[in-house]
């Protein structure tokens, strides 16, 4: 009994150890052209080509912009007028933790929503550039529109305009 009391109690240090190391590893994304001139991307770094580290910039953040918006299109904006609780619209990307925090959260609370990828999407990518998007996610609730997530933010605008 003492055996395996020792042995469990090793694997636990041993994995408390790697959750620490993992939480302290970043991302490194490498840059370079092949003898063809064509560039790639990657998060390896490549042997014996050289190669430049990027640095890049997430648009992705936890806001607070909301506003009126007149995006919606008509038939989209009636429907919205005919439903007793609003509408829930998220342009988002696959990367996004906050994309991925709002779709958990209406998940949880029973909340319906049309979700739109400004990458893997061509609605998505289009809607997304005619409504100058800066960053992910955008999230129309009714006639809404936020920029990021939080859901104590999110719920007030929810119920605000449930209740028109």
């Amino acid at each position: 009994m003492k055996a395996v009391k020792h042995t469990l109690r090793n694997c636990l240090i041993v994995l408390a150890g790697m959750c620490i190391l993992v939480t302290a590893v970043h991302a490194e994304i490498y840059r370079w052209e092949d003898e063809n001139g064509k560039v790639h991307f990657s998060d390896e770094k490549p042997e014996k080509i050289q190669t430049e580290q990027i640095d890049i910039q997430i648009n992705s953040f936890e806001g607070m912009d909301v506003s009126d918006s007149d995006f919606l299109e008509a038939r989209e904006r009636q429907k919205l007028e005919n439903r007793t609780r609003p509408r829930v619209v998220m342009y988002s990307a696959t990367w996004c933790g906050y994309c991925r925090k709002a779709r958990n959260y209406f998940n949880q609370q029973g909340i319906p929503f049309r979700e739109y990828d400004i990458e893997n999407s061509s609605k998505g990518r289009r809607d997304y550039a005619e409504m100058n998007g800066t960053g992910v996610p955008i999230i129309f609730i009714g006639k809404k529109r936020m920029q990021g997530f939080r859901a104590e933010r999110f719920q007030a605008i929810y119920n605000a305009q449930r209740n028109q």
